[in-house]
C-alpha cells in the first residue's frame, strides 16, 4: 500500500486509541524505526512510552555542540533511568563545522543555516536506512503542529519517503504534567528556571509569564521550527 494511503488508514484506526497503542502499533509494523529526541521539556514521555515497549529501540540524539550543559546531563540521567540501551548521538562532522562556521557565529546572522548544519543535515543522514521515526511533536504548540495527524508521510529531499509518528499530537500540556507526576520521571532541570521549550543555548531564552510556551525559541526571529520538522525542507517561520 503506498504510504499516503497507509497513513490515512492509520490515523482512522488509530484516532482515538491511546498513545502507547500508537507507540506500540510504530514499533511492531512500520519496519526499521528510530525515536528522535532533543531530550528536552517534555522528551521523557515519549522515551517513556517507547521504553516500555522495546528499551532497545534506537534513540537519535543531535547534539549540535551548542546545547546547554543542562540538556547533556539530562540525556545521560533519562536514558539510565528508563533503561535505554541504544542511544546514537548524532553530530556534524567536525570538518563540515568548520568550513561554514568556523567561529561558531553562524547562527547570529542565519540561524536558519546554523540549524541546518548541526540538526537537519546530520538527522536526515542518519535517518537514512529508516522507514519510520517517531516525534514528540503535538497540537497544543501551535504554528504548523496545530492539524499534526499521528501518523504522516515524511519527505525528506533527496530520499524516500518515509513515515513519522506523532504519538503525542493530541496531547496538551496538562496530560503530559500528570503523566510525568505519575510516572515520577525526571524533569529536565532548565524547566523550573523559566525555560518550558528547550534548544541550543544561544537561540534559547527564558519565557515570561504569560508568553507561549515556545516564545523563547529563536526569540524576535519569526522562526518557529529548526527544519527538522520542515515543509519541502525549508525552516518554517511565522507569516
Amino acid at each position: 500500500m503506498p504510504l499516503d494511503g497507509r497513513t490515512q488508514t492509520l490515523n482512522r484506526i488509530y484516532r482515538d486509541r491511546s498513545a502507547v497503542d500508537v507507540v506500540d502499533v510504530a514499533l511492531n509494523t512500520l519496519g526499521q524505526i528510530a525515536v528522535v529526541s532533543s531530550f528536552g521539556a517534555e522528551s521523557v514521555v515519549l522515551l517513556h512510552l517507547a521504553a516500555q515497549i522495546d528499551r532497545t529501540v534506537p534513540v537519535l540524539f543531535i547534539d549540535t555542540e551548542m546545547l546547554f550543559p543542562e540538556t547533556l546531563a539530562y540525556q545521560r540521567e533519562v536514558a539510565e533511568a528508563l533503561g535505554l540501551t541504544n542511544i546514537q548521538i548524532i553530530r556534524a562532522k567536525r570538518e563540515v563545522v568548520f568550513e561554514r562556521d568556523n567561529e561558531n557565529l553562524l547562527h547570529l546572522h542565519d540561524p536558519d543555516a546554523c540549524c541546518a548544519l548541526r540538526k537537519t543535515e546530520p538527522l536526515q543522514k542518519a535517518l537514512r536506512g529508516y522507514d519510520a521515526w517517531l516525534s514528540g511533536r503535538k497540537r497544543f504548540q501551535g504554528g504548523a503542529r496545530a492539524a499534526l495527524d499521528l501518523f504522516e508521510v515524511d519527505r525528506p529531499m533527496g530520499q524516500l519517503p518515509r513515515i513519522k509518528v506523532n504519538p503525542l499530537a493530541h496531547w496538551d500540556s496538562a496530560d503530559l504534567r500528570s503523566y510525568i507526576e505519575r510516572h515520577r520521571l525526571p524533569r529536565h532541570p532548565l524547566v523550573a528556571r523559566g525555560y518550558p521549550s528547550i534548544g541550543c543555548m544561544p537561540c534559547t531564552s527564558r519565557v515570561g509569564a504569560g508568553e507561549d510556551a515556545r516564545a523563547g525559541r529563536w526569540r524576535d526571529q519569526g522562526k518557529t521550527e529548526c527544519g527538522i520538522h520542515f515543509a519541502g525542507g525549508t525552516a518554517q517561520r511565522a507569516v
